[in-house]
């Protein structure tokens, strides 16, 4: 004959089984509550860091390029005014870090929190 589930309690089970138990959910639980986010975080920065670094790269050499292609094309700036180029190259570059920094300030976050109110 089986006996019933609240006979358990009632003998006493051993208090060390029952702290094994609690101390096995716990462990459970913060694993899938804090190391998994943690390390679904770490792979979105990670490929957002290389990401960023490429495409900071391809500015770069978009600049560079845009300077040499002033610099040969143009040959009235030439001499005493070959300092118009590489003016014209820092404004763009001015352009695209500000451009940059306006679109991380002004992000998803506030339009979010606009729609919200």
């Amino acid at each position: 004959m089986k006996t019933p589930l609240w006979a358990k309690f009632i003998r006493g089970t051993s208090m060390q089984s029952d702290f094994q138990e609690i101390r096995d959910l716990a462990v459970r639980y913060i694993k899938e509550e804090t190391v998994q986010p943690v390390k679904d975080m770490g792979r979105f920065v990670l490929w957002g860091t290389i990401g960023s670094v490429f495409v900071g790269f391809g500015v770069v050499l978009l600049l560079l390029g845009s300077l040499r292609f002033l610099q040969e094309q143009f040959k009235v700036l030439n001499g005493s005014l070959s300092w118009i180029p590489y003016l014209i190259v820092v404004f763009v570059a001015a352009a695209v870090i500000a451009f940059t920094l306006w679109r991380i300030v002004s992000g998803a976050d506030k339009k979010r929190l606009k729609d919200t109110k």
